[in-house]
Parts: C-alpha cells; sequence; structure tokens
C-alpha cells in the first residue's frame, strides 16, 4: 500500500497551505512596512492602522505585524522598500497597470521583463499604456508621499479578445499575481 500514507498526505497538503500563507504574509509585511515609514503609531497613521487590520484579517501573527512596522520606523536592518509601477501590452493588445512595493527594483524589472516575454506581453515606457485607464479620485496616488495602497486604474475602454488571448492574458495575469512584488494588477480586457 505504498503511497497512501495519511501522514503524507497531511504533509503535502500542509505545505501547500504555508506556501499561500507566505506569500499573502510577505505582501501585508512590505505594506505595513512602507506605511509605518509616516509613523509608526497605528492611532495616529490611519495607513498604518488599516494595513495591521488587513494582516490580522489574514490572521497574520502579531510578531510579523510588530517586526515589520519596526522595518519600516527604520529600527531594524533590512532593504529600503519602495512604490513600483510598471506598464505593459499584453496579448491582443491588453493594456496592463502593474503595481506594488520592492526591495530591488532592478531585480523585479528583470523578472517582470522576462514573465511579460514568456507570455507573448512587452513591457512599455511609464504613461504608454495610463491613457487607456482613468484613476479612481478616491484613492491616494503612488505620486503622494508614501502610500500604502495602490490607486484603483478603471479602464475607459473594454478591449474585447479572442478566445486565444483570453487565455494567454489569463496565464500571464496568473503569474504575474504568483510574483511577490506586485500588489496589483489591472487590464482593459473584458
Amino acid at each position: 500500500m505504498s503511497g497512501h500514507s495519511k501522514w503524507s498526505q497531511i504533509k503535502r497538503q500542509k505545505g501547500v497551505t504555508d506556501a499561500k500563507r507566505s506569500q499573502i504574509f510577505g505582501k501585508l509585511s512590505k505594506i505595513i512596512s512602507l506605511a509605518a515609514r509616516k509613523g509608526e503609531k497605528p492611532d495616529m497613521n490611519p495607513e498604518l492602522r488599516v494595513a495591521i487590520e488587513k494582516a490580522k484579517a489574514a490572521n497574520m501573527p502579531a510578531d510579523n505585524i510588530e517586526r515589520a512596522i519596526k522595518k519600516g520606523a527604520g529600527k531594524l536592518e533590512g532593504a529600503q522598500l519602495e512604490n513600483m509601477r510598471y506598464e505593459a501590452y499584453g496579448p491582443g493588445g491588453t493594456a496592463i497597470i502593474m503595481e506594488g512595493i520592492t526591495d530591488n527594483k532592478n531585480r523585479t524589472t528583470q523578472e517582470i521583463k522576462h514573465l511579460l516575454s514568456k507570455n507573448g506581453a512587452n513591457l512599455a515606457q511609464t504613461g504608454a499604456v495610463t491613457w487607456a485607464f482613468e484613476q479612481a479620485k478616491d484613492r491616494p496616488s503612488l505620486e503622494s508621499e508614501g502610500p500604502t495602497f495602490a490607486p484603483a486604474w478603471l479602464p475607459k475602454n473594454k478591449l474585447g479578445l479572442s478566445e486565444q488571448d483570453a487565455e494567454a492574458l489569463d496565464k500571464l495575469l496568473e503569474e504575474l499575481d504568483d510574483h511577490d512584488d506586485i500588489q496589483d494588477i489591472y487590464t482593459n480586457a473584458e
């Protein structure tokens, strides 16, 4: 009866669950660290308060939250986090905006370029894609001083795709979403 060990199944399922939680905790930790730059007290910093509430809703351990706050406030050693935004043209000419937080912009740029080229998409210059979107007015902009949440980009016009292009776009968006540094992805595809 090889292959029917209950422990083996539990171990595999736990590994998958732990990997997903780790990715979520990593993204939340970056958001908290960036928010903590404006102040490490949640009662004085509304962005930090919202980020902590989001982390608690995802069952992030309190130690991880405290460590992220200290890192953002400069009390712990670590790389400096910064906001980033990439624009690209995907399968079928779809416009894509990717926003996130990174500790190494050069590494992230190369990884994003690789994912895009592997999936039939091209990185575009800054501003080349934003014409197809409008920014929601009730959310902070990346250009403002140290925001923690990406703005909502709403497409001006939706672009219809063939079935083949839609499948390629879905695969690309899934791979981009799995990238640790990317927080939000917006597209003008239907």
